[in-house]
């Protein structure tokens, strides 16, 4: 009597087991291949050599055509260690003194040109990156170099495994590797050729570009990803006018929009202007900030930096430019975008970050009226800014707020060449901004921005102490620890006003509804832009 029932159990269970097996194959069966996924650049991007290179509009075009020897799961929005998954490399495993982390390297890839991939290559990448052999005095940049500072060689064992061998312990390694900054380059290929026509083992081949008009990639039939890419390639035009960009995507003539292009203050109009669209309103990794050149007079005088430092209204910032839906934080992305920022009430504590503006802007006045500046005598200086929407506009703002203080500041505006220029140059005194991280990590920030010496530390700013605090949390193991170690620079680097940081960017991104798999990451605009699971449902 009782085996009718079991069976007829064992018979539901079967049914919903085979009902859930061919759920999970749907997206798989689903899946089209072909079509041209169609883009637009903000602006010529100066290279594609992304190991030179520090801006998105590299990273956009050129991120196809390489490959990491790990990445961050496409699919899941918020980066951390937890999220890396393989890419060249198939699996990877420290030593028991956490300085050795060895690679076992994927078989059968091949470059781009055919040429086979090996181990050899990833030592030299990282040989080059470190200053050693013959190819590292070709690198034009090297803007992330102190990231790589406790690696002391790649040691390889045959074709297929690689070793990274540091000075110290570096949990953050796994997760700079997994940066889009970090491909792994051919050895065969010049670094004048990476620059105008790169190289990879990547789901897409760099076809053509036509500076200030387009770049064409196309797909790779050879890549060792199985199936992958969907697309038969990638088209991005490079177009200068926000308005007109945005306009072009409404009538359809594009199929997803450039990171971070969609505005707060565009968003509703997107919506209501693209209503198929899907928008998705996220953190960016991005950040404004103050650059202070404490070299140059007359920001080579504490009392006037920090003057500067008080007169900021973070919140009519926010408020102004996004809404109020920015973020406000120390060095690192504040909670619950960030894995790194110090808690609230920590932040609210420091010099400029409290609600009572008119006391922070009463100091300033009394510091900048000791120097002998007043209303009668302003401090006359000039503010210069990148020519984006993103940078022109706080920075208009930032010129007002320092007029409640006595200082008469003069917009200069200057173009992507130019401006990159100034900045590695050191050639400012004042200027507005837009900071980009390319990982959510201390190293991958506060280091790179802060340590002596570091080519992206565009201030200058180089301290003793900040330099051990930062040595000290990049070895420290346990995760607790080294947060605080990391909250305590942040306090010191916004008490010493090392680079005022303004607020935390958040955008819209947005893309067609036929457009699949295209995951945003929500603390990185950086990372997620390969396209090699995008496939077009049409």
């Amino acid at each position: 009597m009782r085996a009718r029932p079991l069976l007829r159990q064992l018979a539901t269970g079967l049914l919903a087991l085979s009902a859930a097996l061919l759920i999970s194959t749907l997206p798989a069966l689903a899946q089209k291949r072909g079509g041209t996924l169609r883009l637009y650049q903000l602006d010529n991007p100066p290279s594609a050599s992304l190991h030179e290179e520090s801006t998105i509009t590299s990273v956009t075009p050129f991120s196809g055509v390489y490959n990491n020897l790990v990445m961050f799961d496409p699919f899941k929005p918020h980066e951390s260690l937890d999220t890396i998954v393989p890419d060249l490399a198939e699996s990877w495993q420290w030593d028991a003194t956490n300085t050795k982390l060895t690679f076992k390297l994927r078989r059968g890839v091949t470059w781009h040109d055919g040429k086979p991939f090996t181990a050899k290559d990833v030592q030299c990448t990282w040989r080059m990156l470190i200053g050693k052999g013959e190819a590292a005095a070709e690198f034009r940049r090297n803007p992330r170099a102190v990231w790589w500072a406790r690696l002391q060689d790649v040691s390889i064992n045959g074709d297929d495994e690689a070793t990274f061998e540091l000075s110290q312990p570096q949990p953050s390694l796994l997760v700079l590797l997994a940066s889009a900054f970090a491909p792994v380059y051919p050895c065969h290929v010049p670094q004048q050729t990476m620059r105008t026509r790169p190289v990879g083992t990547g789901p897409f081949k760099f076809a053509e570009f036509k500076r200030g008009d387009s770049i064409r990639l196309t797909r790779n039939p050879d890549y060792f990803k199985k199936d992958r890419p969907y697309l038969d390639g990638i088209t991005f035009k490079i177009i200068e006018s926000q308005a007109t960009r945005l306009l072009a995507f409404q009538a359809g003539e594009f199929d997803i929009t450039f990171p971070s292009d969609v505005h707060v203050p565009l968003f509703k109009d997107m919506l209501a202007r693209a209503p198929t669209a899907i928008c998705r309103m996220a953190p960016t990794g991005t950040l404004t900030t103050l650059l202070v050149n404490r070299l140059k007079e007359p920001f080579d005088r504490a009392e006037i930096r920090d003057a500067v430092s008080l007169a900021i209204d973070r919140n009519a910032m926010n408020t102004i430019l996004l809404e109020g839906k920015g973020l406000i934080g120390g060095a690192m992305l504040p909670k619950p975008a960030g894995e790194w920022g110090m808690p609230k009430e920590m932040l609210e504590s420091l010099p400029g970050y409290g609600p009572d503006m008119a006391k922070n802007r009463a100091e300033a006045r009394a510091m900048m009226q000791k120097l002998g500046y007043g209303e009668s005598k302003p401090l006359k200086l000039k503010i210069q800014t990148r020519n984006l929407v993103t940078y022109r506009n706080p920075a208009v703002l930032m010129i007002d707020q320092l007029k409640k203080i006595y200082i008469d500041a003069e917009l200069e505006i200057l173009d992507s060449t130019q401006w990159y220029a100034r900045l590695t140059k050191k050639d400012y005194t004042l200027a507005l901004n837009g900071m980009g991280v390319a990982v959510d990590d201390p190293d991958g920030n506060i280091v790179e921005n802060y340590a002596c010496g570091s080519e992206r530390n565009y201030t200058q700013y180089c301290d003793a102490k900040v330099d051990k605090l930062l040595s000290d949390q990049s070895r420290e193991m346990d995760r607790d620890k080294r947060k605080t170690i990391v909250w305590e620079i942040e306090k010191f680097l916004v008490e010493d006003t090392a680079r005022p940081v303004i607020q935390f960017v958040v955008a819209g991104n947005c893309w067609q509804n036929y457009v699949k798999n295209y995951v945003p990451h929500d603390n990185s605009q950086y990372n997620y832009l390969r396209y090699e699971e995008v496939w077009l449902d049409r």
